[in-house]
């Protein structure tokens, strides 16, 4: 019996080595990019196939689902390991980990055809195997939008045939959603970025705005607001290598040409991007983030291959230059933010400090349009140049605030408390109630844009008063201790003057709307008395009639105006919902 049984394992054993190597000979793992000489790219459901039969074929690869997109679809995380092994808790122990993400814009599928043929080279041996470096990737981040295939929609691009559209199955802008995670995908991409924590992460896509030479550009995250070590790393020695990696195999890139409406002769700016963004948001991780951002005009093919070519040169420099250091960099970066007094939430371009580009363009005029009458800038690509350009690369910081020891949230804040969580942020929960010292925030100003924008109403030049109160919270109310490593994502999303802080876009709104009033009628009689109980108060009360016309003249100014001293005036009302513990957490 046990040699019957013995022979049975035997047998199921070759026959599982036999259809991964079947595999291999019946699946043509040239993809439909190369197949057609460079002028197509892959639906969703192909895209997905061929990477199933390419981890059914290598040991080395290893395909999962994670999450859950807004098209009712999961999000795909496909790995290359030569060790064959796929636990990143152990992965991230002894390799560098480089994360990629395919299709935010699927529109823009350059990346989606790189990366296949990529992971194929990868597994097959075409392309030697780094041993320092696992390649995880997004195949297509935008499900949604890669299943509304069409031919139009990027009216200014050169290819391919057909493929997705920007928006979402919400019609969200996926590049815009990773701080406030509204969509389903956002979330996912959360689950995916806390399982691999990458060291490097890439984003791929297709530029717009002017015409010039390169077919590659790049973005790298802005490394000011990166800032410490791994800034430095990323702008003195991460960026200039990855150039000139790519100028000996022939592929010039440059900056991100961030112009629109002129020329970029006279210089240009780096794009600052803020955790809304997908390199902005790995920022709050530390975690090394570039944008690859290929010329629309330039034909599709060639687009592809830059893009190949660049994840390619960016893995050889990590395996041979980069990847005993970037841990070490990270881990130094987490500790100088963690350990400074202050932490900044706004910046400006620096105009004083800039870079010089030896940019490659074509001579571009404002000429006469026969179709609208008006000037129209027109580019000549059989006049290039190269000329001296001003790239103004540098930010400063024009605010700070200062770190706390600690966050309390009320426990009612539960969609704030879920986002924590999605972004492995340690929280603790009272045990039971109590009255703490806490600093206060109360909303002073802020403007609104009257344009919505990706389902907000977003709030800027956000401004708040502080104070210091004794504060009653209730048992399963949530502590959270900013000496953790989502250190600078809670700084940028809990400090309400951040940039794309959960108050600018509208977690908090419903602090800013009173839900208790006056009768006029009935409170002007007990108004009057509160004045006379309260001499300071009359003071103010008639100077400020005295000196404010419209004051003067409005019975319901200055009505509110006592009602808001009094203890009628609900306390919620432009206070900020989430405190801050300046002092010893001994207090909880």
């Amino acid at each position: 019996m046990k040699k019957i049984l013995f022979c049975c394992c035997v047998s199921l054993f070759f026959a599982c080595s036999s259809e991964k190597k079947d595999t291999k000979t019946t699946y043509d793992f040239t993809t439909i990019f190369e197949k057609s000489g460079g002028t197509q790219t892959p639906t969703y459901s192909e895209v997905i196939s061929y990477y199933t039969a390419l981890a059914d074929a290598y040991n080395e690869i290893h395909l999962e689902t994670i999450g859950n997109t807004d098209a009712g679809k999961p999000l795909h995380l496909v790995t290359f390991n030569p060790d064959g092994k796929f636990d990143f808790e152990n992965i991230r122990k002894e390799k560098t980990i480089l994360l990629v993400n395919n299709g935010i814009h699927p529109g823009e599928s350059d990346g989606i055809d790189a990366t296949m043929m990529l992971m194929r080279d990868l597994a097959n041996g075409k392309k030697e195997a780094p041993k320092n470096v696992v390649i995880a990737a997004i195949p297509v981040y935008n499900v949604g939008g890669s299943l509304n295939r069409n031919s139009g929609t990027r009216a200014n691009q050169n290819g391919p045939e057909a493929y997705g559209f920007r928006g979402n199955a919400q019609n969200y802008d996926l590049n815009r959603d990773f701080i406030k995670s509204d969509t389903r995908n956002a979330k996912a991409f959360a689950e995916i970025f806390h399982k691999v924590q990458p060291d490097v992460f890439v984003d791929n896509h297709v530029s717009n705005g002017a015409d010039y030479q390169y077919t590659l550009t790049h973005l790298f995250t802005q490394h000011n607001k990166l800032g410490h070590e791994a800034g430095a790393f990323l702008h003195n020695t991460m960026m200039p290598d990855l150039e000139a990696t790519l100028q000996k195999t022939n592929w010039d890139i440059t900056p991100y040409v961030n112009v629109f409406g002129r020329t970029p002769e006279s210089g240009f700016s780096q794009f600052m991007d803020s955790p809304r963004y997908s390199t902005g948001y790995t920022t709050l991780f530390n975690t090394l983030g570039l944008m690859v951002e290929t010329h629309m005009l330039k034909p599709y093919k060639q687009r592809v291959e830059g893009t190949y070519a660049l994840m390619d040169a960016l893995i050889e420099n990590i395996e041979t230059k980069h990847h005993s250091d970037i841990k070490s960099i990270r881990k130094k970066t987490h500790e100088s933010f963690v350990n400074a007094k202050t932490y900044p939430v706004q910046w400006k371009l620096d105009r004083e400090q800039k870079s010089t580009l030896n940019f490659k363009g074509f001579e571009g005029n404002f000429v006469d349009s026969d179709l609208t009458g008006q000037k129209r800038l027109k580019y000549d690509p059989s006049k290039p140049f190269t000329k001296e350009v001003d790239y103004y690369n540098y930010f400063k910081i024009t605010k700070k605030v200062s770190v706390p020891k600690a966050y309390i949230i009320p426990q009612g804040w539960h969609h704030i408390i879920d986002l924590l969580k999605l972004n492995n942020v340690t929280l603790e929960t009272f045990k039971n109630d109590t009255i703490i010292d806490v600093e206060v925030y109360h909303i002073k100003d802020f403007k609104t844009y009257t344009n919505p924008f990706e389902g907000h109403y977003t709030h800027y030049n956000t401004e708040v008063t502080k104070t210091l109160q004794k504060i009653s919270f209730k048992k399963g109310d949530f502590i959270v201790n900013t000496n953790q490593l989502a250190f600078r994502y809670l700084l940028e999303t809990l400090e309400p003057e951040a940039v794309d802080s959960f108050f600018n876009w509208n977690f908090f709104d419903t602090i800013l709307q009173q839900k208790e009033g006056f009768s006029a009628y009935v409170f002007e009689d007990e108004a009057k008395e509160l004045l006379a109980k309260n001499p300071e108060w009359k003071t103010e009360f008639e100077q400020l009639k005295a000196t404010d016309k419209e004051f003067a003249e409005s019975a319901s100014q200055q009505l509110r105006w006592i009602y808001k001293k009094s203890d009628h005036y609900e306390k919620a009302h432009l206070r900020y919902p989430i405190f801050r513990i300046v002092r010893s957490l001994d207090q909880k």
